[in-house]
């Protein structure tokens, strides 16, 4: 008997991108939790997750969105190239260009023990924060297996 092939975890996600050239900018998240508190340089992500075994990964893309920001993301979607992240998941991207009012930003939450080993339960936004970042500026602050996502949207872009 054959062993059975464990399947590869697959993130889908958006890049949202506004400007042009040395305009150019890239929506990014900072996860929350206690995790990531004080941490800038190559912590943040774009707004993506994992996509269900069998959902149409498009789909899931705009779900994450919708859930890490709280807003919906209506504009044409284009795809990127897949990322193998140095964990063994990949991350399926879309790019679109739109201007989105980050005021209305929220995000879901998610519970953990916390402090480790307290018992206790809290509650933390999945995202702390989100913004529009420069694209030199993103590329440092852009989780290290995510940063090929932001340079082929950059080269797509003429930048």
């Amino acid at each position: 008997m054959t062993p059975r092939a464990r399947p590869v975890a697959v993130s889908a996600g958006v890049l949202v991108c506004r400007g042009v050239g040395p305009d150019l900018e890239f929506l990014l998240v900072h996860p929350g939790g206690p995790f990531w508190r004080g941490k800038d340089v190559a912590a943040w992500s774009i707004p993506k997750g994992l996509a269900e075994e069998g959902e149409d990964l498009l789909a899931a893309a705009r779900r994450e969105f919708q859930e890490e920001l709280g807003l919906a993301i209506t504009t044409p979607l284009t795809p990127l190239s897949p990322q193998r992240q140095p964990g063994g998941k990949t991350v399926q991207a879309w790019m679109t260009q739109a201007d989105l009012d980050l005021a209305a930003f929220r995000s879901n939450s998610f519970e953990m023990e916390w402090p480790r080993g307290s018992g206790r339960m809290r509650s933390f936004p999945e995202v702390d924060r989100a913004a529009y970042v420069p694209a030199e500026e993103a590329l440092i602050k852009i989780h290290r297996g995510q940063l090929p996502i932001l340079v082929e949207a950059r080269q797509r872009l003429g930048g």
